[in-house]
């Protein structure tokens, strides 16, 4: 908690990434890669964050996970 406190003061904007690099199949995934299977990296901080290719901008994790679990129930 103490971290995100610090992150929302003194944190980084996030505003220059690295080319989109995807994961191949069967090789060890990061946090950020699991979700898409492809990540961007922050160059100012060095945050792994999780890219879309198909919408061409990157996810973030709690919005993934929220429109999943929503498809999940539309199809129950």
């Amino acid at each position: 908690m103490f971290a995100k406190l610090i992150d929302v003061v003194f944190g980084c904007t996030h505003s220059r990434y690295s080319f989109p690099r995807t994961v191949r199949a069967g090789a060890r995934r990061s946090a950020a890669a699991s979700v898409t299977g492809t990540y961007v990296v922050c160059l100012d901080c060095g945050r792994e964050i999780p890219y879309d290719w198909h919408e061409m901008r990157t996810v973030g994790l709690r919005r993934k996970r929220a429109a999943r679990a929503l498809v999940t129930k539309e199809a129950a």
